[in-house]
């Protein structure tokens, strides 16, 4: 009746237009058609034809409902072909089974003959399996392609249904069969289970070749859903396969029996139920970061609700309809128990909510390196900005690599290993120069893989030399580790000691025990300290000794302080029961440093050896190890122990800027935008933080105004932004989007 309507409307709005246009009569006869999809079968299409007569000027309609099923003689009813069964239709052969075949199969809603029977009456001509004409449309059946496209279909068919070159519709005429065989025939009972797995199998592979195809790939992965339905214990689906479809049949049946139950929600449905929420919405992290995202939300949804929330039946009944790719297969609905529909409440959404908001914007760096220009998961600076919870060899082949050779150096070499061999462990070259972002650069690469390293910049507050060492340590130091007033302390006592053990030029074990044993005695110190202060003391150790960046500290120093510290370097001196004469040498550098009287030494040597051993300068004694290291153990301890209130103070002002005269100049955030900026580049960015988008052909006009290329220009001034706030302050998605959170420390 609505067709009718419309019809008669077209017919009324022509005759309008015909009386209208009397005068512009076309000199020949013109035809024009239209063909509508029909709602309930699209094989149902009505013509329009549209007639001028040169002497009437009327227009004439013929109706008719086609495209229709070619007539066939064939009444034959319909069977199903297994794979290995011979069928020869005209002058193709065909083996791989899996179709129906026969003169009659009724359409589930009786309209019809089923998409996939392929009746061999019908005309067929030998064509390729990329021919295509207008027969082929969105919902095609075999029963009304022409000839030329059975042709094509049939060559898909033998040649063994694998050529990624063929066209979709005849791949979705041969996946109707499946979809019926499984959803209707199986329902019956006529599927057996092995059969069911080929399918499923079939499914599968169909989908590995054709999945580019975002119709094929949903249809496809609606159908394994509802197979694991429909026979759980017989094929399942791999978690990446399934739909994140708010409708997802499978995601729905596994949530309904869950809470049914009153079980946990593991954290991979929970990850399905706020992906397919209508109530929540992924932002670009989540999206551009899709396997990243997945695998923090499961780790945080874990550490909040372990194994799992649990959430109350509620009334509403579950129903499952299953929505074919096939036009004659409508209103299948599961076979399935009575069952809860908890996929619409929001409560339990609002609990995962702010765990997918914490996730996004923990990846929100990660995302806006991997938005830029050339970028790549690979990368180095792209790996450093991932999460530390994604930090493992799943994530990082780069991280994971470097584990197992970190893992190699502390067992085989007391973690001691070169600069330049660091970064060949990280399959990158040496920086032309070691400075303060690549030197933090090392301590996080160590981190994300679970070791600590030595020197930590922020931790030790000293570098190493690009032709340096540097000393890797398990653990490492916890996330938010703040070193303590005593580990500055100890730590400052260590490099001074360090700097008279390698004045000999070898290290003694009797000097580094007794440097250890301030370590080790330390009641002050956690074993997080203490560990990070072993690594810190062996770097020091295996590292060239001097006294750059101290010299201005220590002179602020006072008389009690100085004495101090000159106790400390003669006792560690003494350590190995002998005095020679480089020893002696940087023993009174350093009271030159210190700002005492260089002549010193002999008698202060003199005094603690004696209340302590005998020792004789510039001779070797044969002293006993455990005598001395005792003695001098318990000497350099009770001092650490009795120290006053000053010396303490004394000890953290030095350390606290301890070796930042040989760091390169760090630009200040705030004062170092002039500096490091261009003129031109500068007002371009004053004027795009005004708002926070942009049209691109805005900034155009506005760059081509300063005489800037405007993908240059962005690139400029991102890698300006990285240099100080580590991620880029514009992210080029069409238009341009300005980071407020970097225009707020602007400003």
């Amino acid at each position: 009746m609505e067709v009718l309507i419309i019809l008669a409307v077209i017919y009324v709005l022509f005759v309008i237009i015909k009386k209208s246009n009397n005068s512009k009569r076309p000199s020949n006869n013109t035809n024009k058609s239209w063909q509508v999809e029909s709602p309930s079968n699209s094989s149902h299409q009505i013509t329009a034809k549209q007639n001028f007569e040169d002497n009437e000027g009327l227009a004439s309609f013929t109706i008719s409902f086609g495209t229709k099923e070619t007539e066939s003689r064939n009444t034959k009813p319909a069977e199903w072909i297994s794979p290995g069964t011979l069928i020869k239709i005209k002058d193709t052969t065909i083996t791989g089974g899996f179709f129906y075949f026969g003169g009659r199969l009724k359409s589930i809603d009786g309209y019809g003959t089923d998409a996939a029977l392929i009746d061999d009456f019908l005309d067929v001509r030998s064509e390729r399996m990329d021919y295509t004409d207008d027969s082929l449309g969105y919902w095609p059946k075999y029963s009304t392609i022409s000839s030329k496209c059975r042709g094509a279909f049939l060559d898909w068919l033998e040649s063994g249904r694998e050529n990624p070159t063929a066209q979709l519709g005849y791949v979705f005429i041969y996946f109707y069969g499946l979809e019926r065989r499984v959803l209707v025939d199986s329902q019956k009972g006529q599927v057996l289970d092995q059969e069911f797995q080929q399918i499923f199998a079939e499914i599968q592979r169909l989908q590995d070749i054709y999945g580019t195809s975002n119709s094929f790939k949903n249809y496809s992965t609606r159908l394994m859903e509802a197979m694991c339905i429909l026979r759980p214990t017989v094929v399942t689906i791999d978690a990446d396969t399934l739909s994140h479809r708010y409708d997802a049949l499978l995601f729905s049946y596994l949530l309904a029996k869950t809470v049914k139950a009153e079980a946990a929600i593991p954290a991979e449905l929970a990850l399905m139920w706020i992906k397919s929420s209508p109530f929540f919405s992924l932002k670009t992290p989540a999206r551009r970061c899709k396997y990243e995202f997945n695998a923090l939300f499961k780790i945080k949804y874990t550490e909040k609700f372990g194994d799992g929330m649990v959430v109350k039946p509620n009334k509403t009944p579950l129903k499952l309809y299953y929505q074919s790719a096939s036009s004659t297969l409508r209103g299948i609905e599961l076979s399935q128990e009575d069952l809860p529909d908890p996929s619409g409440l929001k409560g339990p959404i609002n609990k995962l909510i702010p765990i997918a908001d914490a996730c996004m914007l923990a990846l929100d760096p990660y995302s806006r390196y991997l938005g830029r220009k050339d970028s790549s998961r690979n990368d180095l600076d792209a790996i450093m900005l991932l999460p530390d919870e994604l930090a493992n060899d799943m994530t990082s082949p780069v991280i994971a690599k470097f584990k197992q050779l970190a893992h190699l150096i502390v067992a085989q070499n007391d973690g001691i290993t070169s600069v330049t061999d660091f970064w060949r462990y990280v399959d990158s070259n040496p920086p032309a120069k070691l400075n303060k972002k690549e030197a933090e650069l090392m301590a996080n690469i160590a981190a994300k893989a679970g070791y600590g390293i030595a020197p930590d910049i922020n931790i030790h507050h000293a570098m190493p030399s690009l032709d340096g060492k540097v000393i890797l340590f398990t653990v490492g130091h916890e996330k938010g580790f703040v070193p303590s007033k005593a580990f500055n302390e100890v730590g400052m006592a260590l490099r001074l000691g360090a700097m008279v053990a390698n004045a000999d030029g070898s290290v003694d074990e009797l000097e580094y025990s007794v440097l250890g044993a301030l370590i080790d005695n330390d009641p002050k110190l956690n074993v997080t300290e203490k560990r990070s202060l072993h690594a810190y003391l062996k770097w020091r150790l295996n590292s060239p000794s001097d006294a750059v960046g101290l010299k201005a500290r220590i002179e602020k120093l006072g008389s009690a302080e100085k004495d101090f510290v000159s106790h400390i370097l003669v006792s560690v001196a003494l350590a190995d029961g002998k005095i020679d004469s480089d020893e002696i040498k940087q023993l009174e550098k350093l009271y030159t440093t210190l700002g005492l009287d260089r002549t010193r030494v002999t008698s202060d040597i003199h005094v603690q050896s004696s209340s302590n051993m005998h020792v004789e300068p510039l001779q070797t004694l044969n002293i006993s190890k455990q005598d001395s290291s005792f003695k001098l153990n318990e000497e350099l301890i009770n001092l650490h122990e009795s120290q006053t209130k000053d010396v303490q103070s004394m000890l953290h002002s030095i350390f606290a800027s301890d070796e930042q005269d040989t760091m390169d100049p760090i630009i200040d955030e705030h004062e170092g935008i002039d500096a490091s900026l261009d003129k031109v580049h500068k007002l371009l960015l004053e004027k795009l933080i005004e708002q926070e988008t942009w049209p691109r052909q805005a900034v155009e006009d506005i760059c081509q105004s300063l005489g800037l290329m405007v993908d240059g220009a962005i690139e400029t001034i991102n890698d300006w932004s990285y240099e100080i706030y580590d991620t880029p302050i514009f992210e080029d998605e069409g238009d341009i989007m300005v980071d407020q959170e970097i225009v707020a420390e602007l400003k």
